[in-house]
């Protein structure tokens, strides 16, 4: 049964599930154990290897008696920690709140089920959608059997990503730079093309605060453009994703530098698209945010590979020539690619305005 107080503790737990930015390739996951209307423990997943954070909030604590908030369905299954269903039942809580069901196929209300039959009160789908807005990432790739591909771009006013020369920093302030930065370190790779590489020879880490771990970088490059000294190859796994018309010394080049070089088909517009999303599925990653310039993000729109747009809005006019878009081969308005508003926030002087698939 669902109390005035559900919702609020609900908030707490997700506020812990929100403070580590990376748990790939698990679930961020916040817990919260209340008595007597008040907080007496509480938990968060730190990441693959750790404590859930249930076991965490539970750890040492007394149940009887105590209600459990957790922003996602308590796990029934054996990984690398004993499942937590077996951990809530032996610490005698009496009630559970769950955010949401875990869509893994391992799961999908087992657990829930598990906790019932041992005698403990469910209570579950109490902000629901806001767990899953956590969990964005997990969610799509466990339902969906691949990575969520985010495509980031920034725009001036007029609609440019960049002036006539190529020239694109800053079209947005400090404030919009953190957040981009902030995103990096929530994702498994980020993903560019090589004129992205050749123009602003970026390393593409995550520089917002005390960072743990970096993500992959993935360069697509055909023709073997991106010289091996490139600052990309100094830090952290790079993959390049290239085809058998780039020279083999470039590819010994890259592989050299500790890059990794997968050669896959070539397409329309140099690699294959479609088989490069096919290698990065395989991957068992949960989030791909692609950064790339004008060129490679009118091929992922062309080949529909984004499933969420990350559209910067920059107080700056460029007029012609400048870059943007190019042909999607759409001809008329009633082809146009459509998608579905999500969010709007104010950074500073620019705006960010996410949008996803679905009915728009």
């Amino acid at each position: 049964m669902l109390t005035e107080s559900d919702e609020h503790y609900m908030q707490q737990a997700l506020e812990l599930a929100r403070r580590v930015p990376f748990t790939a390739p698990n679930p961020k996951v916040g817990a919260v154990v209340v008595r007597d209307d008040r907080i007496v423990a509480e938990g968060w997943h730190k990441g693959a290897g750790h404590l859930h954070a249930e076991a965490m909030a539970l750890e040492g604590i007394d149940g009887r008696g105590a209600t459990l908030y957790v922003t996602l369905e308590p796990c029934v299954h054996h990984g690398r920690t004993p499942p937590c269903v077996e951990r809530i039942v032996t610490s005698g809580i009496d009630r559970v709140v769950a955010a949401m069901e875990d869509p893994d196929d391992r799961m999908r209300g087992a657990g829930i089920r598990y906790l019932r039959d041992q005698g403990v009160d469910v209570t579950t789908d109490v902000l629901e959608l806001a767990a899953k807005k956590v969990n964005a990432a997990f969610v799509h790739q466990r339902q969906t059997g691949r990575p969520l591909f985010t495509l980031k771009l920034a725009f001036s006013i007029d609609g440019r990503i960049a002036a006539g020369d190529g020239s694109s920093r800053w079209i947005t302030g400090g404030p919009a730079r953190r957040r981009a930065h902030e995103r990096r370190a929530e994702v498994d790779a980020i993903l560019v093309g090589a004129g992205t590489v050749l123009a602003d020879d970026p390393r593409l880490t995550a520089r917002a605060g005390a960072v743990e771990r970096q993500p992959a970088r993935v360069v697509v490059d055909a023709s073997g453009r991106v010289p091996p000294d490139a600052a990309i190859f100094n830090a952290g796994h790079v993959i390049v994703a290239s085809t058998s018309d780039a020279p083999h010394d470039r590819h010994t080049a890259w592989k050299e530098r500790g890059a990794e070089v997968v050669v896959l088909p070539g397409g329309t517009s140099g690699v294959d698209l479609r088989a490069l999303v096919a290698d990065l599925n395989r991957r068992g990653w949960l989030e791909i945010l692609c950064e790339g310039g004008a060129s490679l993000a009118t091929s992922l729109l062309r080949e529909d590979v984004p499933d969420r747009l990350e559209i910067y809005t920059g107080p700056a006019l460029i007029g012609r020539p400048g870059l943007d878009i190019g042909d999607l081969s759409v001809s008329t308005i009633a082809q146009a690619q459509r998608m579905k508003l999500v969010d709007v926030t104010r950074l500073g002087e620019d705006v960010l305005t996410v949008y996803e698939k679905g009915d728009a």
